[in-house]
């Protein structure tokens, strides 16, 4: 696969913020570092070429939603498109040659996810997504290490998935569901309470669990600093990490975070929906009772006890989704050829440029770090009298897609004391136009909103 040219493949550059405003027009001379990126590959993603609207009114899409799905490249659906139309069959359990094929492409797949985390292939189980392979730990690993008293560790800013599933277990086994909370500062913005995780950790402690960035704040967690603190206190505590924002956008070596376990979406790096992973060490999922049974997962079966087949295989009951492995591992093997240094660098530019035009509309307050902290290619935020349903909707007429709700995080917008936020995602597909674009569009629905309740006839 040739995703770019040569130069450009090794043209990583050097992420730059915006310098202060000396006017208010600075943006229009500002040019990003990489801005080549995304006119390479743009043409590669047939829906960003999508106008919608009517003839009369045509409105080109401008995407600003891959926080919650990326699109998916020419390449991965082409993917998809082969198995199926000459690859089709079921895997690991036939002798004719389109098995064969099929399971070769299955687990090819998981060689190229395994290699882009830096991990054994033994060690990456496929699941529907993030969702299942957080579940997949609760039940299997809690209810086998869990029991009355002992406690697990996570944030307010966790994403419903890794809040649900811990809440079940731990009312089953009847341990304790912990948190660390934020702080907002002038200063600060809003970031975790890094410093509240020492005073936390108990022996009762048995698995701390975070986000490495989060989906609301944009915010790059201590990773390295929470589990040095937490292997400090003891190496035994386990941690699991929800990957699902960091590993599409930056590099993520398993080998070098010192964690247990670590989940990521397959939809969000541009492969198909009902797909993900769970990364775990070997002898640790080989430890770990299957989460479900059926076909695949067993060695032998009797009629009062079955035994069970090695990691990654004994959590990965029944015929899997396999057109979405191999489609996920074409996505994989789209963005590593990119280059994952080259796109954190150029997300890092994308998003202090967003950032920075956000800081100057009125009535705009952005959730997450401040200051010039490094953040992530997304944005959520809250306006002055302006529901986020009625400014997605607004700005959806103008071809603006960006998500408004809790986005899956109720604790910690009730920490933040909303209910609900905008929020505006990039990827490396996204240019500086879409931000100009998006802004100009903002402002205008503001304006609008502001007039109406200052009684203006006129709008």
């Amino acid at each position: 696969m040739n995703v770019l040219s040569e130069d450009l493949r090794q043209t990583t550059g050097t992420p730059t913020q915006p310098s202060e405003a000396e006017t208010d027009d600075w943006w229009k001379t500002f040019e990003l570092n990489d801005a080549a990126l995304p006119q390479e590959v743009r043409s590669q993603f047939p829906i960003l070429s999508r106008v919608l609207g009517d003839d009369t009114d045509p409105k080109p899409l401008i995407y600003l939603d891959s926080a919650a799905t990326s699109q998916k490249p020419n390449f991965v659906i082409d993917a998809l498109t082969s198995y199926y139309t000459s690859t089709n069959s079921n895997v690991h359990r036939g002798a004719h040659k389109l098995s064969r094929d099929a399971t070769s492409q299955y687990e090819a797949a998981r060689t190229t996810v395994a290699k882009l985390v830096n991990a054994k292939r033994e060690e990456i189980v496929f699941t529907s997504g993030a969702t299942e392979a957080i579940n997949l730990v609760a039940y299997s690993w809690g209810r086998q290490h869990l029991k009355e008293g002992d406690e697990v560790i996570t944030t307010v800013c966790e994403h419903h998935s890794n809040i649900v599933p811990w809440q079940m277990v731990c009312k089953e086994r009847g341990a304790k569901l912990r948190y660390m909370g934020i702080v907002s500062g002038e200063t600060t913005g809003d970031v975790l309470d890094v410093d509240a995780l020492e005073g936390l950790l108990s022996p009762r402690t048995k698995l701390v669990t975070f986000q490495h960035v989060s989906n609301v704040l944009g915010a790059t967690h201590p990773l390295e600093a929470m589990v040095a603190t937490i292997r400090s206190y003891n190496p035994n505590i386990k941690i699991l990490i929800d990957a699902c924002q960091s590993v599409p956008h930056m590099p993520v070596d398993v080998q070098t975070l010192n964690i247990d376990f670590l989940a990521a979406s397959g939809h969000k790096l541009c492969g198909p929906t009902g797909i993900g992973f769970l990364w775990g060490r070997e002898e640790l999922l080989n430890s770990m009772d299957p989460f479900m049974g059926g076909g695949e997962m067993i060695m032998d079966v009797y009629q009062q006890e079955s035994s069970y087949a090695p990691a990654p295989g004994r959590f990965e009951a029944g015929t899997p989704a396999i057109a979405q492995a191999i489609g996920m591992g074409a996505a994989v093997e789209y963005i590593q050829e990119i280059g994952m240094e080259r796109i954190h660098a150029y997300e890092v530019e994308l998003a202090g440029y967003l950032v920075k035009r956000m800081e100057s509309v009125e009535g705009v307050r952005i959730l997450g770090p401040s200051g010039g902290a490094e953040r992530a290619a997304l944005v959520a935020f809250v306006t002055e009298g302006v529901h986020p349903s009625d400014l997605s909707t607004f700005l959806d007429m103008e071809g603006i897609a960006i998500r408004a709700g809790h986005h899956c995080c109720q604790v910690l917008h009730r920490e933040l004391g909303y209910s609900h936020s905008a929020r505006a995602s990039l990827y490396f597909y996204n240019t500086k136009e879409d931000v100009d674009f998006f802004i100009e569009k903002l402002v205008e629905t503001l304006d609008f909103f502001r007039n109406i309740g200052n009684g203006d006839d006129s709008i």
